[in-house]
């Protein structure tokens, strides 16, 4: 809109100073014509505003023109800023309105506080996303999140197909939104179902018609509560069973990154005692049959206890030996009786 591109121009030679209108034009996707249109547009309005021709020309406010905000600090200033490096804007379709937003913001901030704030997107890069996890394409002829956003923000209810995880057929739900979470790169549909909370994942929801019902929320709650109560659901696990297991001392700076959060202990201090080629180690699993992540350590990692672990870890072994019996063949023909 043509109103919305007049603050920004303004807000921008606020901030920059003089600006050239290529990079005015550029910068709001418009032409050169344009820009020069919106400048005597603001001149008309009252806004003194005028060009400079030649090489370091372009265009410029009257020194001493503009509409401070006080009573940000610096760090309220920056804080601001670190929503710019967050990345859900970009699922939502807001990449536009927060940058907008954020050259208003910067234009309104006590000249002292730019530096600081300007550079916050320049030294902070937040990436929710964990390591080695690739992001989840939405269902295939799916909803985008526009259309759960619709009847989160237009209190309708919701009419959804939805894939579970593990089963082939999709099962169809009325729900009852209250809003959308975003939750290390995944988005989920927080609703009641049948007045009970629900987590539905945004990217198994197939299809989504908001309906002309008026939702039905329980009274008297909000979605951070019904987050985290979901939350705690999902979080809350049967005791663990607690093992012992060695390993060998050559590996075990790759075990403890991948495998120290189940130590139940301190590992042994490397610089105590003699070196000795196994290092035990206290841990827990959420069951036995979790210990069945340790293969990928093959021999230099052992169970000790309890035995239920060493059982599951040797089921898995002649399952995995199972599939390749010929070549264990050859490999013990090699290694000789």
């Amino acid at each position: 809109m043509k109103a919305d591109r007049l603050l920004s121009i303004l807000l921008l030679l606020q901030t920059r100073g003089r600006v050239p209108a290529t990079e005015l034009a550029e910068r709001l996707e418009v032409s050169v014509r344009t820009i020069y249109r919106d400048v005597e547009s603001l001149s008309a309005a009252g806004v003194p505003v005028f060009t400079e021709r030649g090489r370091h020309g372009g265009i410029n406010l009257l020194p001493g023109y503009r509409t401070d905000v006080t009573g940000l600090t610096a760090d309220e200033a920056r804080a601001l800023f670190v929503l710019s490096a967050q990345g859900a804007h970009s699922d939502l379709g807001l990449d536009g309105a927060l940058g907008s937003a954020l050259r208003k913001v910067m234009a309104a901030l006590p000249a002292p506080h730019r530096p600081a704030a300007e550079r916050v997107s320049e030294r902070i890069l937040v990436d929710p996303a964990r390591w080695m996890q690739n992001p989840q394409p939405a269902a295939a002829g799916g909803p985008d999140l526009g259309e759960l956003q619709y009847a989160v923000f237009a209190d309708r209810r919701l009419r959804l197909r939805y894939r579970h995880s593990g089963t082939p057929a999709p099962v169809e739900y009325t729900v009852d939104p209250y809003g959308l979470v975003n939750k290390a790169a995944v988005w989920y549909l927080v609703a009641d179902l049948h007045g009970e909370p629900r987590l539905f994942r945004a990217d198994r929801v197939l299809t989504a018609e908001a309906t002309g019902e008026t939702v039905r929320r329980r009274g008297g709650v909000a979605l951070g509560e019904v987050w985290a109560a979901l939350r705690e659901q999902v979080e809350r696990v049967p005791k663990d069973v607690p093992a012992r297991v060695r390993v060998r001392r050559g590996r075990l700076d790759m075990f403890l990154r991948i495998h120290g959060g189940r130590l139940t202990a301190p590992p042994p201090d490397a610089g105590a005692g003699p070196a000795e080629e196994w290092v035990e180690l206290a841990m827990a699993f959420p069951a036995a049959a979790a210990v069945r992540s340790l293969l990928a350590f093959g021999a230099d990692v052992e169970v000790l206890a309890p035995q239920a672990a060493r059982r599951e870890l040797a089921r898995a072994a002649a399952e995995a030996l199972r599939l390749y019996q010929d070549e264990a063949r050859l490999y013990q023909d090699e290694l000789g009786p």
